[in-house]
């Protein structure tokens, strides 16, 4: 670690859960969680998530946009710091993908002839292996008629770019979180449900965090 850095035994226990999680949740989900979240996923109070961070801050551990819900970051010195207490507590090796058998095709229209396989099926061989590839569970409705259902799983790409109808993850306001079709008007961004009981979101503050490039079902 460089010198600067600081020791852990400066941090308190709290203190490193709270930067532990805002790194976790950044992770899992491509956005920085809110003040709520963060109280909910540690089990405390607000004004006490809200003291741990004003000392991080002075620490140098965090940055953030003041009266921006979603823009706590971890410092490059928060990242060595979690990265060595990472590496001291035990070396991290990534875990190989579980696999189902790929035995073959099924025909969906007139039957095919059935041919054994003997190959396997994993997120890796469907999606890639790049750290840029992450899956967020759908809460809602707003997407059926794109056959995406509440409690499925979409899997995306991180990107900051995305076309004319894409699926995406956006960030409105920098603080709702949703997956819709995006698209680009004149002067402003419309995110379009796939359901006649929505309304379109149209917004002037909207980044796009990712790109939904598969989808997860779980049907029993």
């Amino acid at each position: 670690m460089d010198s600067d850095t600081i020791p852990m035994e400066r941090l308190t226990p709290r203190q490193l859960q709270l930067l532990k999680a805002i790194r976790m949740f950044q992770k899992n989900r491509c956005y920085s969680p809110t003040i709520g979240e963060l109280s909910s996923r540690l089990g405390t109070s607000r004004s006490t998530v809200f003291e741990h961070i004003e000392e991080l801050r002075k620490k140098g551990l965090l940055s953030d946009c003041l009266r921006k819900a979603r823009s706590l970051n971890l410092t490059c010195k928060a990242q060595e710091l979690l990265d060595h207490f990472t590496a001291n507590k035990t070396k991290c090796h990534r875990q190989p993908q579980s696999q189902i058998p790929l035995a073959g095709r099924v025909s969906a229209g007139q039957p095919i002839e059935a041919i054994e396989n003997a190959d396997s099926l994993s997120f890796d061989s469907c999606f890639g292996t790049s750290d840029d590839i992450f899956a967020l569970q759908v809460v809602g409705d707003s997407m059926i008629n794109d056959g995406i259902n509440d409690g499925d799983y979409v899997v995306c790409r991180k990107t900051a770019l995305a076309r004319d109808g894409q699926l995406v993850v956006a960030i409105v306001d920098n603080e709702n979180a949703t997956v819709k079709r995006f698209y680009k008007e004149k002067d402003r961004v419309r995110l379009q449900p796939a359901n006649d009981n929505y309304e379109p979101i149209y917004s002037h503050n909207c980044r796009i965090e990712a790109v939904v490039i598969g989808l997860v079902r779980k049907l029993s």
